[in-house]
């Protein structure tokens, strides 16, 4: 399915909600955990579509089974040219009325087109305290450093690599033992209930701010 069709104009947001795009490469966990908070009647958030560079992730059927729109625009037939796979993504998205874009697990890394176009608008989950850890490997490093605690941090997206302005952040003990794998377990846990607030508290600040 691609988002470059003559689709129909977007249905005006419900009840003054936002509609917001979550873009996904996998399963699309925190894609679960923010469609579950989107069903509360007084969460400032609708789901307008879910979007995934991989025609195979899980995460798009999940959000079908949810009644969500789910588009696969695979970003192989762009070959190297990463800015038309964008192209695509933001045609796809403006054409379904979106002021939000999430990021939840998607592994394709943004070129400055599109995080400029989204620029404000865009939120991504990071599994570490940032400022520490940007980039992969966070858990393992945390372990090697000796860290007591590792966590998650909300961030809005910039074109540095995981350097935008921090939106909320949960924290998790590092406990004796711990694995890369069994860290990394317990601190999805605490992304799939600190992304729905954070985006929550990030929508109400947005209605609130001065034009």
């Amino acid at each position: 399915m691609s988002g470059c069709g003559h689709d129909p104009a977007p249905p005006p947001a419900k009840d003054g909600k936002t509609r917001v795009a979550i873009l996904i490469s996998g399963a699309g966990s925190n894609m679960a955990a923010l469609l579950e908070a989107a069903k509360a009647a007084d969460y400032p958030a609708e789901i307008a579509v879910v979007i995934s560079n991989n025609p195979e992730a899980a995460g798009l059927e999940l959000a079908r089974r949810a009644g969500i729109e789910a588009l696969a625009i695979d970003h192989r037939p762009f070959g190297k040219v990463r800015h038309d796979h964008e192209l695509a993504l933001d045609a796809a998205m403006r054409l379904r009325g979106v002021e939000v874009v999430v990021l939840a697990g998607y592994m394709r890394i943004l070129t400055a087109h599109l995080v400029r176009a989204w620029e404000g608008r865009m939120l991504n989950i990071h599994p570490s305290l940032l400022p520490n850890y940007p980039g992969l490997d966070t858990h393992a490093r945390a372990i090697a450093a000796g860290d007591a605690e590792a966590g998650c941090t909300v961030h809005l997206v910039t074109e540095g690599v995981d350097e935008g302005p921090v939106l909320g952040q949960a924290r998790v003990p590092i406990e004796p033992g711990d694995t890369a794998e069994t860290l990394a377990a317990r601190v999805r846990t605490a992304e799939h209930k600190l992304y729905p607030e954070a985006l929550a508290a990030f929508i109400e600040q947005r209605k609130t701010a001065p034009v």
